[in-house]
């Protein structure tokens, strides 16, 4: 049979021991118990004044919602922002300094110490409401504890302001930079402007009279310029000038053959006679004179009178267009002399025209690139000094606005923060007793008792239930727990081997 040790056997050998060893319980309560009040007596009180803020968005570039943050992240990051900045160096010294020193603790000639920024750190925290994360709402409290409620109060709204300033130099110092790094990207691009603008001068100045017809192509690659229109129209005018140009060669070879045969005139076609309209109606009139006289001869005889009319009168028809054939020969012989010079005027011109197109497309690639160019880098220009007026403009509105706004005053309330001195004593009383009853379980001696029952020794039993009996009286006689259990033990071990 095997058996284990115990403190206490039952509920009631803890009470007995309890009873019977009361100081053992007592003295560490008693003195725990003390010490708490000691330090509730000399404790100070701890008074924590909150401010609480609102967090705007910049307006400077935000137009589409003035003063709101257009995504959580955003909040949450000017939030960390301001944390960090109301624990720094700056706002912390300059609260002290503002405050100054608690009344005959410091020289204010050294206030404020690297310590007492330290000091301060530790109590001031930036936090959002109660229940809510960072970057959730845009509302957060400056919490700053001190050892007085007025100067907890005069502590907070000293960081408060404080904080307002730093925030309001840092937005300042930050449009600065970008103030500074604008104007040199406004003045390298201006520079990237005046060389592409340089080159395209010259180019244009190389194309002189065409540079309008350059331009309108660049501006309108597709439309009409007047180099085409003027281009289309000469050749639709040397077409029709070398039209007429055969036409009058063609007369002048039909009215050279006409010299020698006159009949040979009335096979030419009549749109060959429109600009002869005297031979052309001496032609029509010989046509008529024939038809008449062929028609007299043909009632009448050869010697009547009116058939020798028509013949005579078809006889000074063909006298007047022999002598008209040769007048409009000479007519026709300037006329094409004329219209060659003309057509050759016209090749001239054409000649010169496409000349001019083919120039202008020589560099109208290099045209459209410098084109592209100094139109990339005005854009580019533009952009900058938009950024540029946009931080100066936030540089202004940093000097004159803050980003953050109070909320009412600092308010430390009406009780000090932490435990009263009446729950500590509480709380030191109860921590004694339960350190007396530890000192006294592991001060007293262990019980010895079976771990497991056997039924095959019932004796075991018997001989157990008389050696608690033992132990109690022994107890009772006045006997230490660690005696009572020494004497009752030999008998029973005795007896059991």
């Amino acid at each position: 049979m095997s058996s284990a040790t115990h403190p206490f056997a039952s509920p009631a050998d803890f009470i007995r021991a309890l009873v019977g060893h009361p100081r053992r319980v007592l003295l560490p309560a008693v003195v725990i118990a003390g010490l708490v009040g000691v330090y509730a007596a000399v404790k100070p009180d701890v008074w924590e004044a909150t401010q609480p803020f609102v967090l705007r968005n910049e307006a400077a570039g935000n137009q589409e919602s003035l003063g709101k943050f257009r995504y959580p992240e955003e909040l949450k990051t000017k939030q960390e922002t301001v944390l960090e900045l109301g624990k720094s160096n700056g706002v912390l010294a300059g609260a002290l300094a503002k405050v100054g020193p608690p009344a005959g603790d410091h020289d204010a000639a050294t206030w404020p110490t690297p310590q007492d920024v330290v000091d301060l750190r530790r109590s001031v925290k930036v936090t959002p409401p109660k229940g809510v994360e960072l970057g959730a709402t845009e509302m957060f409290y400056i919490k700053v504890k001190a050892e007085d409620r007025i100067r907890a109060e005069q502590l907070s709204a000293a960081v408060a302001e404080q904080l307002q300033i730093a925030l309001q130099r840092l937005r300042s110092d930050r449009a600065q930079s970008m103030i500074d790094e604008l104007a040199k990207a406004v003045a390298v691009n201006e520079s990237d402007l005046e060389v592409a603008t340089a080159s395209m001068a010259e180019l244009e100045k190389s194309v002189g009279e065409d540079l309008s017809e350059l331009r309108n192509l660049q501006e309108l690659p597709s439309g009409d310029s007047d180099i085409r229109r003027r281009t289309v129209e000469i050749e639709n005018e040397l077409r029709r000038a070398q039209n007429e140009e055969r036409n009058d060669r063609e007369l002048l070879k039909l009215l050279t053959a006409a010299q020698l045969d006159p009949e040979k005139l009335l096979a030419t076609p009549n749109r060959l006679l429109d600009s002869q309209p005297a031979l052309r109606r001496l032609k029509e009139g010989l046509v008529d004179a024939q038809l008449k006289s062929a028609d007299l001869v043909g009632r009448l005889a050869e010697e009547h009178p009116m058939a020798r009319a028509a013949r005579n009168s078809e006889i000074e028809i063909r006298h007047n267009l022999h002598d008209e054939i040769a007048s409009a020969s000479q007519g026709v012989e300037a006329n094409l002399q004329l219209t060659s010079a003309h057509v050759t005027a016209l090749q001239e011109r054409l000649a010169g025209e496409k000349l001019r197109l083919e120039r202008i497309a020589t560099v109208r690639g290099k045209y459209a690139n410098l084109s592209a160019a100094v139109k990339h880098r005005t854009l580019l220009l533009e952009a900058s000094q938009r950024d540029l007026a946009a931080a100066r403009g936030a540089k202004a509105a940093a000097q004159i606005s803050s980003v953050i706004t109070p909320i009412d005053t600092p308010d430390a309330g009406v009780q000090p923060t932490g435990p009263s001195r009446a729950m500590l004593i509480a709380a030191g009383v109860v921590g004694g007793l339960i350190c007396g009853l530890g000192v006294l379980f592991l001060t007293l001696q262990p019980v010895p008792t079976a771990s497991s029952a056997n039924p095959t020794y019932p004796e075991d039993r018997e001989s157990n239930a008389r050696r608690r009996q033992e132990a109690g009286r022994q107890l009772r006689r006045g006997l230490s727990f660690s005696e009572a259990l020494q004497r009752t033990n030999e008998p029973v071990s005795s007896a059991h081997e």
